[in-house]
């Protein structure tokens, strides 16, 4: 009996760390750097400008007061875009929370960073970025985003920012999700500190399936509004073809390649 106990618990030892070995990593995905965790913006497109009147100097070509900010028009090519220079700011950040909402928002959503656009400074800036996947092959697309919006004026001429997935061989917006501080005011996705409004984190699960083998971009923006009064800014994280995990305990692959290792290594004890 008592050998085949051990014959019993060295085959399960086995399996188990064999599943370890085998499991596929938790944030593996097909995209470059979507969860900000090289600590930089590689694998990403940068751009910005500015929406009104530059707070300072004067901007080759600037986008006036209340006309319409969409990320494209900010992003190389684009009308607006005066490249990744002041007046735009794209910050790889840290774990820890958000001043300005009472420090009730977490400034990363998983892992040690997430990307930051824009920032509490009220300049006129307008910060955009963008990554493209082409022949895309997964069936889902996650993100998760978090925004932090200055109260200011009317519908059009508040502080904003706008997240959008596309897929760009049909042409077709497949999410979007678009606010400025006047919209979240009635909004119930927003909490209040102050004068300031902010959500909480956002995951974000995009059915694709009907755009397999597409060219998908991800283009996210966020903007001071137009009088350089009030400002905006918008985190992104865990763009992905996997969702993003809310924290990051031990791997669980790594737990059961232990617990096998365990188990193998009393065995090698009691026959010593």
């Amino acid at each position: 009996m008592r050998r085949y106990l051990r014959a019993e618990l060295f085959r399960s030892a086995a399996i188990i760390a064999a599943m370890a070995l085998a499991a596929p990593a938790a944030r593996a995905n097909v995209f470059t750097n979507g969860d900000a965790e090289a600590g930089d913006f590689s694998g990403w497109t940068l751009g910005s400008g500015y929406w009104g009147s530059p707070a300072v100097g004067s901007a080759p070509a600037n986008l006036t007061a209340g006309g319409t900010l969409t990320p494209d028009k900010f992003l190389p090519g684009g009308q607006y875009d005066i490249g990744t220079s002041p007046p735009g700011v794209f910050t790889v950040t840290n774990a820890g929370t958000d001043a300005n909402t009472g420090g009730v928002l977490s400034t990363v959503y998983a892992g040690s960073h997430s990307f930051k656009l824009n920032d509490a400074n009220n300049n006129y800036s307008v910060s955009a970025m963008k990554q493209t996947v082409t022949n895309y092959s997964g069936t889902n697309v996650y993100f998760a985003w978090a925004a932090v919006l200055q109260g200011s004026h009317g519908l059009t001429d508040s502080d904003n920012f706008s997240v959008l997935l596309i897929d760009e061989t049909t042409s077709t917006t497949l999410y979007t999700a678009s606010y400025s501080s006047a919209s979240a005011a009635g909004s119930n996705l927003f909490q209040q500190n102050g004068g300031t409004y902010f959500t909480n984190w956002q995951v974000e699960n995009i059915d694709v399936s009907d755009s397999v083998g597409h060219t998908l971009a991800l283009e996210v923006m966020a903007a001071d509004c137009n009088l350089g009064g009030h400002w905006g800014y918008v985190y992104l994280d865990g763009f992905g073809e996997v969702v993003p995990p809310s924290d990051l305990p031990e791997p669980a692959s790594m737990s059961l390649f232990g617990l096998g290792m365990a188990g193998l290594a009393l065995l090698r004890r009691r026959k010593g």
